[in-house]
């Protein structure tokens, strides 16, 4: 896990280093009137308004609501995180705020929208203070343990400040304060996760998986393992939420992938597609040993190329044997490649899958790699098209996707590899 994190965070500073870097001056040109940007709305607007919506939490330093469970773990100053509650000024059941399984009907805008409320509280512990006899600390696990939404009353040591905060890996979320005090009523524990919790001999990965094969979302997991809830007792840590939600991932699609690889092969070439949010997937299968790679193009003007000219293409893949280094798009490597696991288990197949993904200008503020997770589950999930061949299946690509044909060949070593390696069955007699 070490290298994930390394590695992911050396490539988002890079990344965000340059967005800072040429902001400024386009934004303050035009002011969100000339849409200097390319963009077909202003991601300043858009975060303005959703700022407005909370600008009443500023102004106080006490907050009751009620929390969808929500909690968060920092990263910044590892092995010191600031730990805590997220908590909507509204009563009754939020629990839609913290669930991204069911966000892909909402629009980005919705999305913002009722995520900008969460305020998040801040308590600074060592990782491995889980088990701190300090009410924070308990009441921060408990309502990470929880099912339902959750009563919760803080007192800040200063205002809530800050614009809403957006990440590539995690759920956008409002205002932040440090956190005096935390109180909370009658929270309800998901009955697989308390198991799991009070199970100290049961290794972390073996929990997740117990949990996950018994129908718990994946986000209530990656919730419960971020505040060390998994584990033998002796190695519980806090996981900064980022990773925890990259663990899961990990870890349920490289389990579920050792049973893939015990297949047979699908009988056919299949595409499925889908267009969310202006981002248009198509995910090929392919009847052979397991092979997988995510292709990502993204035009200008959108999240992680908000100042090119030209559209920017990245792609990582492995082989049957697998990856040794994390995976150069970060954690929607691992959302994705989960994703396709699921539906080759289910249909006791193995195949090689490539996963297209064209993102484009609408797209204009990161969410969280659930979307690509629920994307590609959702792709998944639609009439396939068919094919006898590879090179039938890409013209179908080549009449979905602006990208030319070639382009995505080229960057692809996994097509490359069905369409120009010859394999064993060509030199058979038939």
């Amino acid at each position: 896990m070490g290298d994930l994190v390394q590695n992911a965070t050396k490539n988002q500073k890079k990344l965000l280093a340059s967005e800072k870097k040429h902001s400024s001056g386009v934004c303050a040109l035009c002011r969100g009137t000339k849409f200097l940007c390319g963009k077909n709305r202003c991601p300043v607007i858009v975060r303005y308004h959703s700022k407005t919506k909370v600008k009443p939490l500023l102004n106080s330093l006490r907050l009751e609501g009620a929390s969808p469970p929500s909690v968060f773990v920092g990263r910044i100053g590892y092995p010191k995180v600031a730990i805590g509650p997220m908590i909507p000024p509204v009563m009754g059941d939020t629990s839609e705020i913290d669930t991204p399984e069911r966000w892909l009907e909402k629009t980005l805008d919705d999305i913002v929208d009722f995520r900008s409320q969460l305020v998040r509280g801040k308590f600074t512990v060592d990782v491995t203070d889980v088990e701190r006899p300090h009410r924070i600390v308990e009441f921060t696990r408990e309502l990470a343990l929880s099912k339902n939404a959750v009563f919760a009353d803080a007192m800040f040591a200063k205002k809530p400040y800050g614009k809403i905060a957006f990440y590539d890996e995690v759920q956008p979320h409002g205002p932040s304060a440090p956190l005096k005090t935390l109180d909370i009523t009658n929270p309800r524990y998901e009955q697989h996760i308390e198991k799991a919790y009070y199970d100290t001999d049961l290794k972390a990965k073996d929990a997740i998986l117990d949990i996950y094969r018994n129908g718990v979302l994946i986000s209530k997991i990656q919730r419960a393992f971020s505040v060390g809830a998994f584990g033998v007792k002796k190695n519980r840590r806090f996981v900064p939420t980022r990773w925890s939600i990259t663990a899961v991932d990990s870890t349920l699609g490289a389990e579920l992938m050792k049973k893939t690889k015990e297949y047979p092969f699908i009988n056919e070439v299949r595409a499925y597609f889908l267009n969310q949010f202006d981002n248009r997937w198509i995910v090929l299968m392919m009847p052979s040993e397991w092979q997988y790679e995510l292709i990502e193009a993204w035009y200008p003007n959108t999240t992680w190329n908000p100042y090119g000219t030209g559209i920017s293409i990245f792609n990582s893949y492995e082989f049957y044997d697998g990856r040794t280094t994390y995976a150069e798009i970060g954690g929607c490597y691992y959302a994705a490649r989960l994703a396709v696991n699921e539906l080759l288990n289910k249909e006791r197949r193995q195949a090689s899958v490539v996963i297209l993904r064209e993102a484009h200008p609408g797209y204009i503020m990161p969410i969280g790699v659930w979307n690509v997770r629920e994307s590609v589950r959702c792709a998944l999930t639609q009439p396939c098209r068919k094919f006898s061949t590879v090179q039938e299946s890409l013209v179908y690509v080549s009449e979905i996707m602006d990208i030319p044909l070639q382009r995505w060949i080229r960057n692809s070593a996994v097509l490359k590899n069905q369409l120009y390696q010859r394999k064993l069955e060509d030199f058979l007699v038939r």
